[in-house]
């Protein structure tokens, strides 16, 4: 038996050892999903390198771990999860902790949201707003390639769900704190459904946090529904620890003038994988695809982003930076799809990264399929040494060669963060990165346990 064979009867042993557990634990409409997706799993199994959108990142000693664990948490475990501060001062913002990918049931929304807005568990709203969660869910996270996603669907029995009603604006952030924790390896799956209805706008947080050293694989499917001229708007700070793994697939879809941001920031973290998919279904749609990422030691990190230009008149806008430091290894994959109906299409890609040594790698791949005549598209890339004409003028204006380093560094990174829309939140990013940079964030900010992992 080969090893992707052994792989996907594992997963499909977990399936079948804790389905009457999953499903216990979520709801009807949810579960109908799951024999079909599992099916669909055993076909494509796990993502190798073979798979041309995987071909920089190994997964197997990730999925090769014998995870038996099911989690379900109860009260006193969120009890002690919601003591977790992610110290972003001024931020205001509505907030709900995740524990290993589920979140707390409070037999409603979330409390003090203005009205228009619900916060929850995935499971809960698929009780009290069925037609919506059918009408939405299921629909986006399409990729008949990638076999997580369907492994996803099988196992996950909750999540998020957010729903903002036509015309409602939030000005402070919903913050969804994602926080593993165990005293055993464990395969985390979760997933979340936010809909934003037509002229609606919505800002949202993400923070990925460890709360203790053992081996954590995350798999997470966000679907996200963007309706005429709303506005969406999702960051994501992942800080885990080098034990810590995470793969993250975020599908937006954007009806006419609309508008979406995503930007992932990744501090930290053994292995992430970040896929983020927009397709840009209605004229006038623009959406925007942001990334950072900083890395040493032997950390790995993957960004693969798809916009889908379906419609004409449709703007899009790529911009990913890095800094990789010691053995630290990454990957770009950005592609950017022009449909034949899609003319007066704009679009732009953009992919830097520094290499700090000889020993970090980077491999960046740009891709353009373009089926409309009437277009603008361009993409660039490249991987490359700290600038030494900018490090020889810091030094001739009496900068010592670290803290010159640290500007340049910096600098290089700013341009990622200054497109955050929060400013308490773009302050703390800023100081996040400086500690990041100088070394000092070597674990999950605010951490407790001080593993060195």
């Amino acid at each position: 038996m080969d090893k992707k064979t052994q792989t996907i009867k594992r997963f499909s042993k977990l399936f079948t050892d804790n389905s009457s557990r999953i499903e216990n634990n979520s709801a009807g409409l949810i579960n109908s999903y799951r024999g079909d997706a599992m099916k669909q799993f055993v076909e494509l199994g796990i993502p190798d390198r073979k798979n041309e959108s995987y071909r920089y990142t190994n997964l197997d000693p990730w999925f090769n771990a014998d995870y038996k664990s099911y989690f379900v948490p109860g009260e006193e475990d969120f009890k002690a999860a919601e003591n977790f501060e992610c110290e972003v001062a001024d931020l205001n913002s509505y907030d709900l902790v995740l524990l290993n990918g589920i979140p707390p049931r409070y037999n409603g929304t979330l409390d003090g949201l203005p009205e228009g807005i619900w916060v929850g568990s995935l499971v809960e709203a698929a009780e009290k707003y069925p037609d919506l969660v059918a009408r939405h869910y299921g629909r986006y996270a399409q990729n008949g390639k990638d076999g997580l996603i369907p492994l996803n669907t099988a196992l996950a029995s909750d999540g998020i769900f957010v729903y903002i009603e036509r015309g409602v604006t939030l000005t402070n952030p919903v913050q969804i704190i994602n926080l593993v924790h165990s005293d055993r390896d464990m395969f985390v799956q979760h997933r979340n459904l936010i809909v934003v209805e037509d002229e609606a706008k919505l800002p949202m947080i993400v923070c990925d946090h460890a709360l203790s050293p053992q081996k954590f694989l995350t798999n997470a499917v966000t679907e996200v529904y963007v309706g005429e001229n709303a506005h969406f708007d999702i960051l994501r700070v992942q800080n885990e620890h080098n034990n810590a793994a995470k793969l993250t697939h975020t599908f937006i879809h954007q009806e006419k003038n609309s508008y979406a941001v995503s930007n992932n920031i990744t501090l930290h973290g053994g292995l992430i994988r970040n896929s983020t998919y927009h397709r840009l279904n209605g004229e006038g749609a623009g959406s925007n695809a942001l990334g950072l990422y900083l890395t040493d030691r032997w950390q790995h990190v993957d960004n693969f982003v798809s916009i889908d230009h379906a419609s004409p008149n449709c703007t899009s806008n790529q911009l990913f930076k890095g800094v990789l430091d010691d053995f630290a290894t990454g990957a770009f994959n950005g592609r950017i799809l022009v449909n034949r109906e899609a003319q007066k299409t704009l679009a732009y890609q953009k992919n830097n990264t520094i290499l700090l040594t000889d020993d970090a790698r980077m491999d960046t791949k740009p891709q353009l399929e373009i089926y409309a005549d009437d277009v603008k598209c361009s993409h660039g890339a490249t991987v490359g040494q700290l600038d030494e004409d900018a490090m020889f003028y810091l030094r001739s204006r009496g900068i010592n060669k670290d803290e010159a380093r640290l500007m340049l560094m910096f600098g290089f990174a700013r341009e990622v963060i200054e497109k955050i829309s929060t400013e308490a939140l773009k302050i703390r990013i800023d100081d996040l990165v400086l500690k990041r940079l100088r070394g000092e964030l070597s674990r999950c900010a605010t951490c407790s346990i001080n593993c060195d992992k």
